[in-house]
Protein backbone atom coordinates (compact mmCIF):
# COMPACT_ATOMS: atom_id res chain seq x y z
CA UNK A 1 0.00 0.00 0.00
CA UNK A 2 1.56 3.23 -1.25
CA UNK A 3 -0.17 5.66 1.03
CA UNK A 4 0.01 4.82 5.34
CA UNK A 5 -3.20 4.45 6.29
CA UNK A 6 -5.42 7.54 7.86
CA UNK A 7 -7.80 7.00 10.27
CA UNK A 8 -11.47 7.92 9.84
CA UNK A 9 -10.76 10.86 12.63
CA UNK A 10 -7.78 11.97 10.46
CA UNK A 11 -10.14 11.99 7.09
CA UNK A 12 -13.10 13.12 9.02
CA UNK A 13 -11.03 16.44 9.57
CA UNK A 14 -10.53 17.24 6.03
CA UNK A 15 -14.02 17.30 4.48
CA UNK A 16 -14.29 17.84 1.07
CA UNK A 17 -14.67 21.89 0.42
CA UNK A 18 -14.93 24.87 -1.45
CA UNK A 19 -11.04 26.93 -1.43
CA UNK A 20 -11.38 30.20 -0.77
CA UNK A 21 -9.61 33.10 -3.45
CA UNK A 22 -6.35 34.36 -2.84
CA UNK A 23 -5.47 33.18 0.84
CA UNK A 24 -2.59 35.86 1.48
CA UNK A 25 -0.67 33.49 4.63
CA UNK A 26 -1.02 29.88 5.90
CA UNK A 27 0.08 28.66 9.07
CA UNK A 28 2.74 25.57 8.88
CA UNK A 29 2.02 22.83 11.09
CA UNK A 30 4.08 22.31 14.33
CA UNK A 31 6.24 19.39 12.90
CA UNK A 32 9.57 20.30 15.27
CA UNK A 33 7.67 19.87 18.09
CA UNK A 34 6.63 16.31 17.28
CA UNK A 35 10.12 15.07 16.71
CA UNK A 36 11.89 14.18 19.67
CA UNK A 37 14.83 12.74 18.66
CA UNK A 38 17.92 14.67 19.95
CA UNK A 39 19.21 17.70 17.44
CA UNK A 40 22.90 16.75 16.90
CA UNK A 41 25.96 18.41 14.83
CA UNK A 42 29.21 17.88 13.76
CA UNK A 43 32.26 19.73 15.23
CA UNK A 44 33.30 20.16 12.02
CA UNK A 45 30.46 22.36 10.50
CA UNK A 46 32.32 25.21 9.93
CA UNK A 47 35.39 23.63 8.12
CA UNK A 48 32.79 21.55 5.99
CA UNK A 49 30.78 24.01 4.15
CA UNK A 50 33.82 26.02 3.37
CA UNK A 51 35.40 23.41 1.50
CA UNK A 52 33.06 21.75 -0.12
CA UNK A 53 31.74 25.43 -1.59
CA UNK A 54 34.95 25.56 -2.76
CA UNK A 55 34.74 22.33 -4.57
CA UNK A 56 31.45 23.36 -5.95
CA UNK A 57 32.30 26.84 -7.55
CA UNK A 58 35.75 25.41 -8.95
CA UNK A 59 36.14 25.72 -12.39
CA UNK A 60 32.86 27.35 -12.61
CA UNK A 61 32.20 30.77 -13.82
CA UNK A 62 29.31 32.30 -11.04
CA UNK A 63 28.21 35.72 -10.42
CA UNK A 64 28.47 36.74 -6.90
CA UNK A 65 24.57 36.67 -5.93
CA UNK A 66 24.59 32.84 -7.45
CA UNK A 67 27.41 31.63 -4.77
CA UNK A 68 25.63 33.96 -2.02
CA UNK A 69 22.42 31.31 -2.87
CA UNK A 70 24.43 28.96 -2.48
CA UNK A 71 26.02 29.52 0.26
CA UNK A 72 22.09 30.47 1.65
CA UNK A 73 21.39 26.97 1.16
CA UNK A 74 23.86 25.40 3.95
CA UNK A 75 24.29 21.94 2.82
CA UNK A 76 27.46 21.58 5.39
CA UNK A 77 25.24 22.61 8.08
CA UNK A 78 22.52 19.87 6.89
CA UNK A 79 25.43 17.43 6.36
CA UNK A 80 27.20 18.29 9.91
CA UNK A 81 23.37 17.37 11.45
CA UNK A 82 22.34 14.77 9.50
CA UNK A 83 26.22 12.79 9.98
CA UNK A 84 27.08 14.41 13.25
CA UNK A 85 29.34 11.56 14.00
CA UNK A 86 30.85 10.81 10.89
CA UNK A 87 34.78 11.36 10.49
CA UNK A 88 35.87 14.24 8.47
CA UNK A 89 36.74 12.76 5.23
CA UNK A 90 33.22 11.07 4.81
CA UNK A 91 31.35 14.16 6.19
CA UNK A 92 33.23 15.94 2.88
CA UNK A 93 31.79 13.46 0.80
CA UNK A 94 28.30 13.53 2.13
CA UNK A 95 28.42 17.55 1.71
CA UNK A 96 29.77 17.16 -1.85
CA UNK A 97 26.96 14.94 -3.09
CA UNK A 98 24.66 16.90 -1.33
CA UNK A 99 25.86 20.21 -2.92
CA UNK A 100 25.83 18.44 -6.23
CA UNK A 101 22.56 17.22 -5.90
CA UNK A 102 19.93 19.99 -5.13
CA UNK A 103 22.00 21.83 -7.53
CA UNK A 104 20.70 19.41 -9.87
CA UNK A 105 17.04 19.75 -8.52
CA UNK A 106 17.25 22.98 -8.88
CA UNK A 107 18.51 22.60 -13.14
CA UNK A 108 15.92 19.63 -13.59
CA UNK A 109 13.22 21.90 -12.09
CA UNK A 110 13.97 23.44 -15.98
CA UNK A 111 14.81 20.87 -18.11
CA UNK A 112 13.03 18.60 -20.54
CA UNK A 113 12.93 14.67 -20.73
CA UNK A 114 15.70 14.98 -23.66
CA UNK A 115 17.97 17.07 -20.95
CA UNK A 116 17.11 15.02 -17.95
CA UNK A 117 18.38 11.73 -20.26
CA UNK A 118 21.62 13.65 -21.60
CA UNK A 119 22.43 14.48 -17.68
CA UNK A 120 21.09 10.95 -16.36
CA UNK A 121 23.62 9.13 -19.14
CA UNK A 122 26.40 11.73 -18.32
CA UNK A 123 25.87 10.63 -14.35
CA UNK A 124 25.33 6.95 -14.43
CA UNK A 125 28.16 6.27 -16.48
CA UNK A 126 30.36 7.86 -14.49
CA UNK A 127 29.11 5.76 -11.59
CA UNK A 128 29.61 2.56 -13.61
CA UNK A 129 32.58 3.71 -14.85
CA UNK A 130 34.80 5.95 -11.91
CA UNK A 131 38.28 5.20 -13.17
CA UNK A 132 37.50 4.64 -16.85
CA UNK A 133 35.10 6.82 -17.84
CA UNK A 134 37.24 9.75 -19.95
CA UNK A 135 34.38 12.47 -20.21
CA UNK A 136 35.57 16.30 -19.88
CA UNK A 137 32.21 16.84 -19.23
CA UNK A 138 31.90 19.20 -15.90
CA UNK A 139 29.12 17.02 -14.26
CA UNK A 140 30.94 13.90 -14.98
CA UNK A 141 33.98 14.86 -13.19
CA UNK A 142 32.30 16.01 -10.42
CA UNK A 143 30.26 12.57 -9.74
CA UNK A 144 33.65 10.48 -10.16
CA UNK A 145 35.11 13.11 -7.54
CA UNK A 146 32.72 12.62 -5.16
CA UNK A 147 31.93 8.93 -6.09
CA UNK A 148 35.92 7.48 -6.38
CA UNK A 149 35.62 8.86 -2.38
CA UNK A 150 32.85 6.81 -1.45
CA UNK A 151 34.25 3.44 -2.92
CA UNK A 152 37.35 3.46 -1.55
CA UNK A 153 35.78 2.25 1.71
CA UNK A 154 32.44 2.11 1.50
CA UNK A 155 30.54 -1.89 0.86
CA UNK A 156 29.68 -3.05 -2.02
CA UNK A 157 26.13 -3.36 -0.67
CA UNK A 158 26.27 0.23 0.07
CA UNK A 159 27.68 1.01 -3.35
CA UNK A 160 25.05 -0.46 -5.21
CA UNK A 161 22.21 0.75 -3.44
CA UNK A 162 23.82 4.11 -4.17
CA UNK A 163 23.73 3.77 -7.38
CA UNK A 164 20.50 2.33 -8.23
CA UNK A 165 19.27 4.50 -6.23
CA UNK A 166 20.20 7.46 -8.36
CA UNK A 167 18.83 5.66 -11.52
CA UNK A 168 15.68 5.68 -9.75
CA UNK A 169 16.25 9.10 -9.03
CA UNK A 170 16.42 10.32 -12.93
CA UNK A 171 13.80 8.06 -13.94
CA UNK A 172 11.25 9.86 -11.38
CA UNK A 173 12.77 13.18 -12.66
CA UNK A 174 11.89 12.32 -15.89
CA UNK A 175 8.33 11.30 -14.98
CA UNK A 176 8.35 14.84 -13.31
CA UNK A 177 9.08 16.73 -16.37
CA UNK A 178 6.34 14.68 -18.48
CA UNK A 179 4.15 15.40 -16.09
CA UNK A 180 4.65 19.23 -15.61
CA UNK A 181 4.67 19.38 -19.60
CA UNK A 182 1.34 18.22 -19.30
CA UNK A 183 -0.03 20.14 -16.36
CA UNK A 184 -0.54 17.23 -15.03
CA UNK A 185 -1.40 17.16 -11.14
CA UNK A 186 -1.39 13.29 -10.14
CA UNK A 187 -3.50 11.08 -7.79
CA UNK A 188 -2.18 11.50 -4.11
CA UNK A 189 -1.23 7.37 -4.17
CA UNK A 190 0.57 8.47 -7.65
CA UNK A 191 2.37 10.91 -6.34
CA UNK A 192 3.58 9.70 -2.81
CA UNK A 193 4.86 6.63 -5.50
CA UNK A 194 6.98 8.75 -7.50
CA UNK A 195 7.95 11.82 -5.06
CA UNK A 196 9.25 9.18 -2.81
CA UNK A 197 12.71 8.56 -5.54
CA UNK A 198 12.27 12.45 -6.64
CA UNK A 199 13.08 13.60 -3.30
CA UNK A 200 16.97 12.23 -3.79
CA UNK A 201 16.69 10.88 -0.08
CA UNK A 202 17.19 7.48 -1.25
CA UNK A 203 20.94 7.28 -2.10
CA UNK A 204 21.44 9.70 1.34
CA UNK A 205 20.50 6.49 3.11
CA UNK A 206 22.92 4.86 1.27
CA UNK A 207 25.44 7.25 2.55
CA UNK A 208 24.73 6.43 5.79
CA UNK A 209 26.45 3.47 5.65
CA UNK A 210 29.49 4.97 4.04
CA UNK A 211 29.59 7.31 6.77
CA UNK A 212 29.45 5.00 9.56
CA UNK A 213 31.87 2.27 7.55
CA UNK A 214 28.85 -0.61 8.10
CA UNK A 215 28.52 -3.23 6.25
CA UNK A 216 25.31 -4.75 6.70
CA UNK A 217 24.24 -8.07 4.94
CA UNK A 218 21.47 -7.19 1.88
CA UNK A 219 19.45 -9.73 2.99
CA UNK A 220 19.31 -7.32 6.28
CA UNK A 221 18.97 -4.64 4.27
CA UNK A 222 16.20 -5.86 2.63
CA UNK A 223 13.80 -6.81 5.71
CA UNK A 224 10.90 -5.63 5.88
CA UNK A 225 11.38 -3.62 9.07
CA UNK A 226 14.79 -1.69 7.57
CA UNK A 227 12.64 -0.98 4.23
CA UNK A 228 9.98 0.73 6.60
CA UNK A 229 12.03 2.60 8.52
CA UNK A 230 13.68 3.95 5.34
CA UNK A 231 10.04 4.40 3.80
CA UNK A 232 9.12 6.12 6.98
CA UNK A 233 12.05 8.80 7.12
CA UNK A 234 11.76 9.83 3.65
CA UNK A 235 8.20 10.35 4.04
CA UNK A 236 8.96 13.25 6.88
CA UNK A 237 12.22 14.34 4.96
CA UNK A 238 9.73 14.74 1.51
CA UNK A 239 6.55 15.72 2.59
CA UNK A 240 7.66 18.44 5.37
CA UNK A 241 9.96 19.60 2.48
CA UNK A 242 6.66 19.94 0.66
CA UNK A 243 5.13 22.08 3.12
CA UNK A 244 8.24 24.18 3.39
CA UNK A 245 9.35 24.73 -0.24
CA UNK A 246 5.13 25.72 -0.73
CA UNK A 247 5.88 29.00 -0.95
CA UNK A 248 8.41 29.38 -3.40
CA UNK A 249 7.15 26.65 -5.71
CA UNK A 250 3.56 28.02 -5.73
CA UNK A 251 5.13 31.82 -6.56
CA UNK A 252 6.50 29.77 -9.70
CA UNK A 253 3.68 28.30 -11.03
CA UNK A 254 4.79 24.48 -9.77
CA UNK A 255 2.56 21.78 -8.75
CA UNK A 256 4.60 18.85 -8.01
CA UNK A 257 3.68 19.31 -4.16
CA UNK A 258 1.84 17.08 -2.24
CA UNK A 259 -0.32 20.58 -1.15
CA UNK A 260 -1.60 21.02 -4.65
CA UNK A 261 -2.00 17.09 -4.97
CA UNK A 262 -4.07 17.39 -1.97
CA UNK A 263 -6.50 20.31 -2.59
CA UNK A 264 -6.99 18.38 -6.49
CA UNK A 265 -8.06 15.56 -5.06
CA UNK A 266 -10.27 16.27 -1.93
CA UNK A 267 -11.31 20.07 -2.59
CA UNK A 268 -9.73 21.23 0.28
CA UNK A 269 -8.50 24.56 1.02
CA UNK A 270 -5.03 25.92 1.69
CA UNK A 271 -4.87 25.41 5.38
CA UNK A 272 -6.50 22.26 5.17
CA UNK A 273 -3.86 20.96 2.89
CA UNK A 274 -1.32 22.38 4.93
CA UNK A 275 -2.81 20.41 8.11
CA UNK A 276 -3.25 17.32 5.93
CA UNK A 277 -0.15 16.90 4.77
CA UNK A 278 1.53 18.26 8.40
CA UNK A 279 -0.46 15.24 10.08
CA UNK A 280 1.08 12.60 7.65
CA UNK A 281 4.27 13.75 8.04
CA UNK A 282 3.02 13.67 11.96
CA UNK A 283 2.28 9.88 11.32
CA UNK A 284 5.59 9.02 9.56
CA UNK A 285 7.41 9.91 12.86
CA UNK A 286 5.05 7.32 14.94
CA UNK A 287 5.89 5.37 12.09
CA UNK A 288 9.42 5.03 11.81
CA UNK A 289 9.17 4.95 16.66
CA UNK A 290 7.19 1.78 15.96
CA UNK A 291 8.99 -0.41 13.66
CA UNK A 292 12.16 0.98 15.63
CA UNK A 293 10.80 -0.36 18.57
CA UNK A 294 9.95 -3.85 16.68
CA UNK A 295 13.26 -4.66 15.18
CA UNK A 296 14.66 -8.66 15.41
CA UNK A 297 18.19 -9.25 16.78
CA UNK A 298 20.43 -10.79 14.10
CA UNK A 299 23.75 -10.75 15.31
CA UNK A 300 25.72 -8.45 17.94
CA UNK A 301 27.85 -7.23 15.03
CA UNK A 302 24.96 -6.50 13.15
CA UNK A 303 22.83 -5.75 15.34
CA UNK A 304 25.56 -2.87 16.29
CA UNK A 305 25.75 -1.54 12.62
CA UNK A 306 21.65 -1.69 12.52
CA UNK A 307 21.64 0.37 15.57
CA UNK A 308 24.00 3.32 13.81
CA UNK A 309 22.01 3.15 10.47
CA UNK A 310 18.45 3.22 12.32
CA UNK A 311 20.33 6.22 14.52
CA UNK A 312 21.47 7.64 11.19
CA UNK A 313 17.76 7.95 9.85
CA UNK A 314 16.51 9.71 12.71
CA UNK A 315 19.63 12.08 12.55
CA UNK A 316 18.03 12.98 9.16
CA UNK A 317 14.43 13.44 10.33
CA UNK A 318 15.25 15.62 12.92
CA UNK A 319 18.12 17.45 10.68
CA UNK A 320 16.21 17.94 8.17
CA UNK A 321 12.92 19.41 10.29
CA UNK A 322 15.80 22.28 11.89
CA UNK A 323 18.15 23.04 8.82
CA UNK A 324 14.40 24.01 6.99
CA UNK A 325 14.53 27.47 8.71
CA UNK A 326 17.89 27.46 9.02
CA UNK A 327 18.34 27.37 5.12
CA UNK A 328 17.39 30.75 3.08
CA UNK A 329 16.29 27.87 0.58
CA UNK A 330 12.15 27.95 1.73
CA UNK A 331 12.22 31.42 4.07
CA UNK A 332 14.83 33.72 2.97
CA UNK A 333 16.31 35.08 6.16
CA UNK A 334 12.85 34.80 8.27
CA UNK A 335 13.29 30.92 8.75
CA UNK A 336 13.77 31.15 12.74
CA UNK A 337 10.62 33.46 12.79
CA UNK A 338 8.50 31.21 11.08
CA UNK A 339 10.00 28.74 12.91
CA UNK A 340 8.59 30.80 15.62
CA UNK A 341 5.40 31.88 14.90
CA UNK A 342 4.55 29.11 12.37
CA UNK A 343 2.85 32.12 10.27
CA UNK A 344 3.87 32.05 6.12
CA UNK A 345 3.09 34.81 4.19
CA UNK A 346 2.21 34.06 1.05
CA UNK A 347 4.55 35.24 -2.21
CA UNK A 348 2.59 36.81 -5.04
CA UNK A 349 3.00 34.89 -8.23
CA UNK A 350 5.06 35.30 -11.32
CA UNK A 351 3.27 36.65 -14.09
CA UNK A 352 4.50 37.25 -17.13
CA UNK A 353 2.92 40.30 -19.45
CA UNK A 354 0.02 37.95 -20.45
CA UNK A 355 -0.87 36.68 -16.83
CA UNK A 356 0.42 33.29 -17.27
CA UNK A 357 2.76 32.18 -14.53
CA UNK A 358 6.22 31.36 -15.50
CA UNK A 359 9.61 30.12 -14.25
CA UNK A 360 12.10 32.05 -15.47
CA UNK A 361 14.88 30.66 -16.82
CA UNK A 362 18.56 31.03 -15.87
CA UNK A 363 20.85 32.96 -18.05
CA UNK A 364 24.01 31.56 -19.66
CA UNK A 365 25.98 33.93 -17.32
CA UNK A 366 24.28 32.16 -13.71
CA UNK A 367 23.49 28.83 -14.74
CA UNK A 368 26.14 25.95 -13.54
CA UNK A 369 28.28 24.77 -16.35
CA UNK A 370 27.04 20.61 -15.85
CA UNK A 371 27.64 19.64 -19.39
Amino acid sequence: MLLPPLSSTTLAMFPPTLCPSSPTKVIIPDLVSHCTFALRSSIHQRRLSAESERWLFRSDNLDESTRRSFRGLKAGKLTAMCYPNAGYPQLRVVSDFLNWLFHLDNLSDDMDNRSITEVANVVMNSLHHPYTCRSNVRLSRMTRSFYRRIIKTASPGACQRFVETLELFFQAINEQATDRAKSFIPDLESYIALRRDTSGCKPCWALVEYAYDLDIPDEVMNHPLILSLGEATNDLVTWSNDIFSYNVEQSKGHTHNMIDVIMNERGIDLQSAFNFVGDLCKQSIDRFIECRGQLPSWDPKIDRDVAIYVEGLADWIVGSLHWSFDTERYFGRRGHEVKKTRVLKLLPPRKLLSGRTFLPRRSRQTSFSYV
